[in-house]
């Protein structure tokens, strides 16, 4: 699913608006929490906030530094 929309000037921010499609997709609602997380390639994924998803990030970031060094070769 690709949607187009455009990088726009809010104050001194710069913001995206998200499509109707994209919101239906993400099942949120105006006010509702989501994350950015990063992903290959200059990409970004936005995922809604569940239930414990900010310790599950932390818990997974903690993972991946103690786990760097073997994680590199992995990708390698």
């Amino acid at each position: 699913m690709g949607m187009r929309t455009k990088v726009r000037k809010f104050g001194n921010s710069l913001g995206i608006i998200l499509p109707k499609e994209a919101i239906a997709a993400l099942k949120v609602q105006e006010g509702a929490a989501v994350y950015l997380t990063e992903g290959p390639e200059c990409s970004l994924r936005i995922n809604p906030e569940v239930k414990d998803f900010a310790k599950k990030m932390a818990l997974a970031e903690m993972g991946m530094q103690k786990y760097r060094n073997a994680l590199r070769e992995l990708a390698k």
